[in-house]
């Protein structure tokens, strides 16, 4: 049975990947910073199917508790198949008022937080031959007035990941990104209400990489630009 390795995993887009892949016989391993929602998501995720899920507590800018984490779910189910780098965070506002302690937590979250991931997994994945997947952003790509930490996080993790898959590809490892537009999370304290439905919901994104972790080994969609269909009604 294989496995995968989810940060940011107990809500928004991380927890609609767990789902989808818990749905799919796969087992899940998530992380993140409040012990509270880790453990909830966990009872959810193991409804499904019993054993299926574990949890940690565990910041992905800290490089020892990633390395820890992704230890006790080797002990766990084995082996890992998967890393699924979804943990990030955004603070917005012009330069002007942008602090320096939310520079630091943007990037160490957002890029250095996946480095640190992709590190601690990279060894059992080129045992398993398994899979990369960063969640990135359109704002990796699209810069906006407010979003300079984030757009240097999200333009940074593109490049990263693309830069990995040219390393990684030699191991037999695929390296996928997947940049979102709108998603129906509770990103940033959002409260998700039914004005949210012309969104990416979080299972649509969870649909996209149960798709990448089944396709055929010979193809690689290696970025792929995720939108809503329809832009919000006014």
């Amino acid at each position: 049975m294989k496995t995968a390795f989810i940060t940011g995993g107990s809500k928004g887009i991380g927890y609609g990947i767990a789902d989808a892949l818990a749905k799919a016989g796969w087992n899940v391993s998530i992380t993140g910073r409040q012990p509270k929602t880790v453990q909830a998501s966990i009872e959810k995720l193991n409804q499904i199917r019993k054993g299926c899920a574990i949890g940690f507590v565990a910041d992905v800018s800290n490089f020892d508790k990633q390395k820890e984490a992704v230890e006790k779910t080797l002990q766990t189910y084995g082996q890992l198949d998967a890393l699924i780098a979804n943990a990030g965070v955004g603070f917005f506002g012009s330069i002007e008022t942008l602090e320096p302690r939310h520079w630091h937590e943007t990037i160490d979250t957002n890029l250095t937080g996946v480095f640190y991931s992709v590190k601690a997994c990279y060894e059992a994945l080129k045992k398993s031959k398994g899979y990369i997947i960063t969640i990135g952003s359109l704002a990796g790509s699209n810069f906006f007035a407010g979003g300079s930490s984030y757009n240097a996080s999200k333009f940074g993790l593109l490049g990263f990941t693309q830069a990995v898959m040219l390393d990684a590809r030699v191991h037999d490892i695929k390296v996928s990104t997947i940049m979102p537009g709108s998603v129906a999370t509770n990103f940033n304290d959002h409260v998700v209400d039914e004005k949210d439905a012309w969104k990416i919901q979080p299972e649509d994104i969870g649909k996209i990489v149960l798709d990448l972790l089944t396709m055929n080994p010979r193809t690689l969609p290696s970025k792929i630009e995720v939108r809503p269909s329809q832009p919000p009604q006014k």
